[in-house]
């Protein structure tokens, strides 16, 4: 496990040098795990809910125009979206209790009900915001590496309202999550999917 930092550009930077430094060691990882906590879009991913991303998106990776926003993707420059191998997802689904969907990763956490709007609009299968997933994604996507990405709601997606926020309650349904989720990680093969 490493602590990869907040942000995607850190977190890809850590996790590809995580990556590399146990390929040169003749210990390649087969899967990588981005964990963490999040925002919910409500009121599909409650606060103390977690999620596992059946895909992981770059949101915010494009350009504004005056024609509204396109991504990445669309302005041909690469991908803004990974898929976790789809058998995983289930399994891991099952085993938490979670309900997967599309997990945002964004530079800037959204602060409005606007934003929210829009994000969900975008990306209608949407259950929960992070800044790390997309980051991490790369950096596994390529070493050759799957990826699965799992967050706790510690809070709702929209207005900024650190009172509400439930940061304890979200790493505890992060952790017993996690219980659960070890043994489908270890019995995971990656040719199963």
């Amino acid at each position: 496990m490493i602590a990869a930092g907040v942000g995607p550009g850190l977190a890809a930077a850590s996790a590809a040098a995580a990556l590399t430094a146990a390929a040169l060691q003749g210990a390649p990882y087969g899967l990588v795990v981005s964990a963490g906590i999040g925002g919910g879009f409500q009121p599909d991913a409650p606060v103390g809910s977690v999620v596992v991303a059946d895909e992981i998106v770059a949101a915010d990776l494009g350009a504004e125009t005056p024609d509204g926003f396109l991504s990445v993707t669309e302005l041909g420059f690469g991908t803004v979206r990974h898929r976790p191998p789809e058998e995983l997802v289930r399994r891991a689904a099952a085993a938490v209790g979670a309900r997967a969907g599309a997990v945002l990763t964004v530079s800037t956490v959204t602060g409005t009900a606007e934003r929210a709007a829009v994000l969900r609009e975008r990306h209608p299968t949407a259950l929960a915001e992070a800044m790390e997933g997309f980051g991490v994604a790369e950096a596994a996507v390529a070493h050759g590496v799957p990826v699965l990405e799992v967050r706790a709601i510690s809070n709702p997606v929209g207005p900024r309202d650190r009172a509400a926020w439930r940061i304890p309650d979200a790493l505890a349904a992060l952790t017993e999550g996690f219980g659960k989720l070890v043994p489908v990680l270890e019995s995971w093969n990656r040719h199963d999917s």
